[in-house]
């Protein structure tokens, strides 16, 4: 299906527009698309010509974020933020991110001259970095927007030793300009995103949409237990500092907590040093990525997973060394807009609208710094996501329109009531 195939605004066209985007990868017959990098701006350039055909004023932000406004009733309203990210995983999907962007863009298009009388104004956004797989930090690009940009990222690298603040001179951009990216809460009336749901629960209930409650407050941790390398044969159990089977025990541990305490608690990495077939593991290095419903939850499930981890240590006579490379807040949907999103599913057929915790993290969980929050999923085949196995229905996303629609309808119709 070609661009040229597709009438504007319509599902058809959408996904036309995530497939053309599947074409700025840096990866041959996969996709890639990171931060900074040459797909980036490609990407960012694609979706600015459909922001303009969209009847949007485009410009690039001081953190690589590609964005587009259209006034309302009277120019320099607040602004209602859609959005979403264009950056991907390793291997990635084709409608993780995207999906959001060009929904928003189609939408924007729908409603077309009836945005004269809206009492806000409305910007799109595709955010430049969600996943955070350059440089190892999610968020990069809403947290710019937020607010909330910390100058020790500067010195991130990334595998090639390529450091943020080089790679944004690259880029053309200023680092010193960076927090021009930054909105104030005055300008914003709210912040709502389109997005796959991530998970099984919509295809279980064979529901096309549901509205998102609360996403996840996530903290990310890098494990390493210490112990002593020596040979395998010539070692009895009785003498043996293993850290790898002290990493196994803590592992199965970690997801028994996770279960028990209605978390989610995912170990993604592991390294084992020397490495060597007859060499009993002197050193052990695993990440956990920790999320709950709530940020009390969390943090309970940690205490526990940490004073497992110092009791395999101590039992194995190992040293443990734990440090916290992100944590994220629990970022609650607004309730007003919360019923704007369910108002807006109401209005394809769905009586009874699924409400969701998202146990993905997201650009929203950024922004609700400076602005409320509204989340939209959509149902995605088999919950799948982060691999090329992503897909979505055509009825689903023309559904999402319909309901994307009418959510920012409510949206103008709550926000002048208050």
């Amino acid at each position: 299906m070609t661009l040229e195939a597709t009438v504007p605004g319509t599902a058809e066209e959408v996904l036309a527009r995530c497939a053309e985007l599947d074409r700025f990868t840096s990866l041959p017959g996969r996709l890639e698309r990171v931060h900074l990098s040459p797909q980036h701006a490609r990407a960012n350039a694609e979706t600015a010509s459909w922001m303009r055909r969209a009847g949007l004023r485009t410009w690039q932000d001081a953190a690589g974020n590609q964005c587009g406004r259209r006034e309302g009733r009277t120019p320099g309203l607040p602004a209602l933020l859609l959005g979403s990210h264009l950056d991907t995983v390793t291997d990635a999907g084709s409608f993780d991110g995207m999906l959001g962007v060009v929904m928003a863009i189609a939408v924007v298009e729908r409603l077309g001259d009836r945005i004269d009388d809206l009492p806000f104004a409305l910007e799109v956004i595709g955010f430049s970095d969600e996943e955070g797989t350059r440089f190892g930090k999610a968020l990069l690009g809403s947290q710019a927007v937020a607010g909330t940009w910390d100058p020790d990222w500067w010195d991130l690298r990334d595998r090639d030793g390529i450091t943020l603040y080089q790679a944004f001179l690259d880029f053309g951009l200023d680092p010193r300009r960076v927090r021009d990216a930054a909105r104030q809460p005055e300008h914003l009336v709210g912040y709502l995103e389109a997005h796959i749901e991530q998970g099984p629960l919509l295809e279980a209930a064979d529901a096309s949409l549901g509205y998102v409650t609360t996403i996840a407050g996530a903290r990310r941790f890098r494990i390493r237990l210490l112990g002593e390398a020596r040979h395998a044969g010539g070692t009895p159990y009785e003498r043996r500092k293993d850290a790898l089977v002290g990493a196994s025990e803590a592992i199965t541990a970690i997801e028994s907590i996770g279960k028990d305490s209605g978390t989610i608690a995912t170990v993604g990495k592991i390294s084992v040093h020397p490495g060597g077939i007859n060499v009993i593991p002197g050193r052990a290095d695993f990440s956990l990525d920790l999320r709950g419903s709530t940020d009390a939850a969390r943090d309970a499930a940690w205490d526990q997973i940490a004073a497992m981890l110092e009791a395999v240590c101590e039992k194995r006579s190992l040293v443990l060394e734990v440090s916290e490379s992100h944590r994220a807040p629990a970022a609650p949907c607004a309730r007003w807009l919360q019923e704007a999103v369910i108002a807006g599913i109401e209005s394809t057929g769905e009586k009874d609208p699924m409400g969701i915790w998202s146990r993905a993290g997201h650009d929203a969980m950024a922004i609700a710094e400076v602005t409320d929050i509204g989340m939209l999923f959509l149902r995605c085949f088999d919950g799948i996501s982060h691999h090329p196995g992503e897909d979505v229905r055509l009825i689903d996303v023309a559904l999402g329109l319909d309901a994307f629609e009418q959510t920012i309808l409510a949206v103008a119709a709550a926000y002048e009531a208050r």
